[in-house]
Formats: C-alpha cells, structure tokens, sequence
C-alpha cells in the first residue's frame, strides 16, 4: 500500500490498547503484516523496508547536523574574534 498506511496502522495503536499490546511484543516481519492485516491494513513487507529507510535517513540527517554543530562549536572556540 504505502507508507501513509503504515504510519495510519502505527498510529492506531494510541487508541487501541490491545494493538498496542501486540506492537511492544518482538515479531517477526510475517506476524506484523498479518496483524496489519488483521486491522484492514494490506501492508506489504516494501512498505516496511520503505519505513526502515526513512527512518535511517531521518536517524543519519539529525546525526550529522548534532556533528556540525559540536565542529561549529569547537571552531568559535578556535577562532578569536
């Protein structure tokens, strides 16, 4: 389907205590899809891999802006001004 849906499905388990259960459990990719599935969600395993992406872009982004602020910090103590 699309990562929309997934995060929808993801979501969902704010006002789902139950689903919420399910998710905090380890599972296998198969088990996550059919639970999905199991709430009307046909998630396929690209959109999680797609999910997995996103997620390590967005992880890799905000890593390398906290590495260019603790250089930028380093060089205003280098630089005298």
């Amino acid at each position: 389907m699309s990562l929309e849906d997934l995060d929808r499905f993801l979501t969902l388990r704010d006002s789902d205590p139950d689903l919420a259960k399910a998710l905090a459990q380890p599972m296998d990719l198969e088990r996550f899809l059919a639970l999905a599935a199991d709430h009307g969600y046909g998630l396929s395993e690209a959109d999680v891999v797609a999910a997995q992406q996103r997620e390590h872009h967005a992880r890799t982004a905000a890593q390398l802006q906290q590495d260019q602020a603790v250089e930028s910090r380093r060089l205003r103590n280098f630089i005298h001004g």
